[in-house]
């Protein structure tokens, strides 16, 4: 009997064991083939994960402040030029960014070169953060410009500028600086202008004396001499001094004249800007001086001026002018009172206005007498006798003031 329950107890066990092997087995099997899917799933995940990340980027990356995590480059590009700032804005001294959505702000081209900074094989949670370095760069530009001061240097006169008082608004976009409100500035070089230029301006001057240059003094203003600060093309340089951080500005590269020609006469002489060489007429005396360093040079007793009396149509202006050109020989055009043309061939023609007034020849004249000018005179020019036109033609030159006064 206890071999017979040994046996029995021998087959149980070796059942059991049986068994447990089989189940052993099994889980082995599963184990095999559950890691097997495992490893394919991850092997398929980061197959996708890298294909993803080809053409993805990261999760965690912006371009200046717009999020484009897992977007394509295309995506990323439309999110950020529909989003992101582009515009840098001085107001007030203060600075800030601002959108303008007509500007486009990146370009894909640059969106990929961002791409590729961040790009890894597989995504990664790293924090990618891209700011604009052009904006960054426009930020200083304009504060460096909000701070910058220049010396303005015109007529011997010293202006300084602030552009915190002058510019009240300043922008960087679409690859620009701007001054958006420089009226201020504006004004203040119409104040400049009001105190230094010399156009229209009246002041005390000594006229010659029978031969001596210096006579007595009399009131005179300069009608197309002189010279004035050419506003437009000042601000110009001024508004690029600002820009480039330039402390001074030299003016004088920026005046304007009047007349015949635009450049500006007497910049920068003496003697109320006339200098050492001028013309000078006498309509009451009917008398003409030309001064040459200071000294007199010609002195004509019997000038005939424009026709004084009969209306102040032919009168010849008084005021400071300049010789326009000088011209030999010319003939002269124009309409008589009775408003027939006349055409006067002269040998000698040195125009100093604009209307036509000049020093010229007249033969056909024959009253030369002090009181010729009275009813008799020109029709605005200073008629000289040919035989001494030539002393005033060889002693004049272009651009020379000619002060005419009663």
């Amino acid at each position: 009997m206890k071999e017979m329950q040994s046996r029995r107890n021998l087959r149980k066990r070796n059942n059991r064991n049986n068994i447990l092997l089989i189940v052993g087995g099994i889980i082995v099997v599963l184990v095999i083939v559950g890691g097997l899917v495992i490893h394919n799933n991850r092997v398929a995940s980061e197959a996708k994960a890298r294909k993803f990340a080809t053409n993805h980027f990261n999760p965690n990356v912006s371009i200046y402040g717009v999020k484009v995590g897992n977007l394509t480059i295309n995506k990323a590009t439309e999110k950020i030029n529909k989003k992101a700032v582009n515009s840098v804005h001085l107001k007030n001294d203060k600075i800030v960014l601002e959108r303008d959505p007509s500007i486009q702000t990146i370009t894909k081209s640059e969106v990929k070169s961002y791409f590729d900074k961040q790009h890894t094989d597989t995504p990664n949670n790293n924090k990618y953060t891209y700011q604009s370095k052009e904006f960054d760069t426009a930020m200083k530009k304009l504060n460096q410009i909000n701070k910058s001061s220049v010396t303005y240097t015109v007529g011997g006169k010293k202006f300084v500028l602030k552009a915190d008082d002058l510019i009240k608004e300043a922008t960087y976009k679409n690859g620009k600086y701007n001054f958006e409100d420089t009226s201020a500035l504006t004004a203040k070089l119409k104040q400049m202008n009001q105190e230094v230029s010399t156009l229209h301006k009246s002041y005390k001057f000594t006229v010659p004396s029978g031969n001596k240059v210096n006579g007595k003094t009399i009131t005179v203003k300069n009608e197309s001499y002189g010279w004035g600060i050419y506003e437009k093309k000042a601000q110009a340089a001024i508004e690029d001094a600002f820009m480039n951080n330039k402390k001074s500005v030299d003016g004088s590269n920026y005046i304007y004249g009047l007349g015949y020609s635009t450049y500006a006469h007497g910049y920068g002489k003496s003697n109320n800007g006339i200098g050492k060489n001028y013309i000078v007429v006498s309509i009451k005396n009917q008398e003409m001086w030309i001064v040459r360093n200071n000294k007199v040079v010609v002195h004509l007793n019997d000038v005939v001026t424009g026709t004084y009396n009969g209306g102040k149509g032919n009168r010849t202006p008084t005021g400071v002018w300049y010789i326009q050109y000088k011209e030999s020989p010319s003939t002269l055009r124009g309409t008589n009172d009775d408003g027939s043309s006349y055409a006067s061939k002269v040998q000698y023609w040195m125009p100093f206005t604009l209307s036509g007034c000049g020093f010229h020849d007249a033969s056909w004249r024959t009253d030369w007498s002090k009181t010729a000018y009275l009813r008799g005179g020109s029709h605005g020019c200073v008629n000289i006798r040919p035989s001494e036109v030539r002393s005033v033609w060889r002693n004049v030159s272009k651009d020379q003031p000619v002060i005419v006064y009663n």
